[in-house]
């Protein structure tokens, strides 16, 4: 088993238009929703309260507008609600992955097609991917309100009703199954999988979190500013555990994917990770690490595809 893992600094991708400082007059110019909730911090620069829901919505729908060129944006009350930023750096270095069996060329238009699994109410990762590569996305969820504030969002931005497609995933304890069809290739997989085992574990974290910001009464809250629900957060065996059902699921479309990917939160659930990997007998593993400020976060790849298959792969399917 080939791992490989590459050497980052504590910043964003070097394509990820967000590495800036936020220009909050410019976002607002953009999106008007998002200038009340701009204020000046102790220091005298333009900033919002991260702890309000509803200033980071809007955040949100400022960034999607001027960077993106989504008009429509929205989210039903108490969905993920999530970071822009970090979700860019996950689609960038994906197509990093893709360039290094591309003689270092990124793949783009609409021959790369990807699979977003629980893509949420939000959509982010195939809206982003979409927008700055041009591939084809399809976007699964079991949550069926998820699905539908999903496609109201495609459906309403003429750019992305050709490029994204949602299907509801109705067996709940399956991944791959039910979504993927029989004859269907993807080149990418991705997955930001829910990171907490029950909803008593997750509240127990984010009180601890919200002692850890300070906030006072808020700290008996047990919720955070990006909200969030099952499946969104939790599920049976936290997030080692839904990967290892998907690297096992995996084995039944090994033929047809290119690179399987799964964000990995916990440095802890590697060991597990690479374990089940073996298990599989995965042709190729690389690991990935991605910061953003002081926080560093990592994806997974595999791909049952040696270097001649995927040479074939791409000569077939990436240069029609």
């Amino acid at each position: 088993m080939k791992m490989a893992k590459n050497d980052n600094k504590l910043k964003l991708h070097p394509r990820n238009p967000h590495r800036a400082r936020y220009n909050f007059a410019l976002l607002a110019d953009s999106c008007p929703e998002l200038a009340p909730f701009i204020k000046q911090n102790q220091y005298g620069s333009e900033t919002i309260d991260f702890a309000n829901p509803n200033a980071v919505k809007a955040l949100n729908r400022a960034l999607l507008v001027h960077f993106y060129g989504v008009l429509f944006w929205d989210i039903p009350d108490g969905y993920l609600c999530p970071s822009i930023p970090g979700r860019a750096d996950y689609i960038h270095y994906l197509a990093d992955l893709l360039a290094q069996s591309n003689e270092g060329q990124i793949p783009r238009g609409r021959n790369i097609r990807a699979l977003d699994v629980g893509t949420g109410a939000n959509c982010v990762y195939p809206i982003i991917g979409s927008q700055e590569y041009g591939w084809q996305f399809v976007g699964s969820d079991v949550n069926s309100v998820a699905i539908e504030a999903a496609n109201t969002v495609v459906q309403a931005n003429s750019s992305l009703k050709k490029r994204i497609k949602l299907r509801t995933q109705t067996e709940s304890s399956a991944i791959f199954s039910g979504i993927w069809g029989a004859d269907e290739r993807f080149d990418l997989t991705l997955c930001n999988p829910p990171f907490h085992s029950s909803e008593s574990a997750m509240a127990s974290e984010n009180k601890r979190k919200w002692r850890g910001l300070k906030q006072g009464d808020s700290a008996d809250k047990g919720t955070l500013n990006f909200g969030g629900h099952a499946p969104e957060l939790w599920c049976d065996g936290g997030e080692a555990g839904f990967i290892t059902r998907m690297i096992e699921e995996s084995l039944s479309v090994k033929d047809q994917c290119f690179w399987f990917t799964s964000l990995v939160a916990r440095k802890d659930n590697l060991a597990t990770v690479y374990q089940a990997l073996k298990q599989v007998q995965a042709t190729q593993v690389k690991t990935v690490e991605m910061a953003q400020g002081q926080k560093i976060s990592r994806f997974v790849a595999w791909s049952f595809l040696d270097t001649e298959q995927m040479d074939f792969w791409r000569h077939n399917f990436w240069r029609k």
